[in-house]
């Protein structure tokens, strides 16, 4: 069996962790991987209903996704989280339950994230409507080390799907012809055809 995975996705609010992962997802699958996408609204719905935004209550909503996430991960499926899980703490937590973890922190400006917010969540935020909205009237803390770090303002989502599968096939979870990358004879080729051209 193969080793399991968790991927789990941080980020603001509109940062692009729902688009980002349910791309991984499809890309995963159709490598032949079994894959449990565990969205935060889906999650917030279906097992954290009662909860709500306070740190306790979020800290709660985490350790939830974490859960499941470490069951799914044990028996070799790749469990991809996208919440917003905006403290270290919580997610150092996360990681220590589940092992086999893939920080993925989705990093984009805050105003960036406002103009994309189709659901008007920030403005209900910024008028008093939604309190402790994450970025606006609570904060989030950003990964201080993580072993993926997107920008999502800067890089198209199928970048971002590229530089997370490369690290997974750095870090052993996946084999380097699935994940799409070179193994070391085809880069030392692409890097002298490079130099010949004058580009190294």
């Amino acid at each position: 069996m193969e080793d399991g995975v968790t991927i789990w996705f941080t980020g603001l609010s509109g940062a692009g962790k729902s688009t980002v992962a349910n791309l991984v997802k499809e890309r995963l699958q159709g490598m032949g991987r079994r894959v449990e996408l565990l969205d935060g609204d889906e999650v917030r719905k279906n097992l954290s209903s009662g909860l709500g935004f306070s740190k306790a209550d979020r800290d709660a909503n985490i350790r939830r996704i974490a859960y499941v996430a470490k069951l799914l991960t044990r028996n070799g499926v790749v469990a991809i989280t996208a919440a917003i899980s905006p403290y270290q703490e919580i997610r150092d937590e996360a990681r220590r339950e589940i092992g086999n973890f893939v920080e993925v922190y989705v990093d984009c400006p805050l105003e960036v994230c406002e103009q994309r917010d189709v659901k008007g969540l920030y403005k209900k935020a910024r008028s008093g409507e939604i309190p402790q909205f994450t970025g606006v009237s609570d904060p989030y803390e950003a990964p201080v080390n993580p072993e993926v770090h997107l920008h999502t303002d800067r890089e198209n989502p199928d970048q971002d799907v590229e530089l997370i599968l490369s690290k997974l096939a750095d870090l052993g979870y996946l084999s380097r012809e699935a994940a799409g990358a070179y193994n070391e004879d085809e880069e030392a080729l692409v890097s002298e055809r490079l130099k010949n051209l004058g580009y190294l």
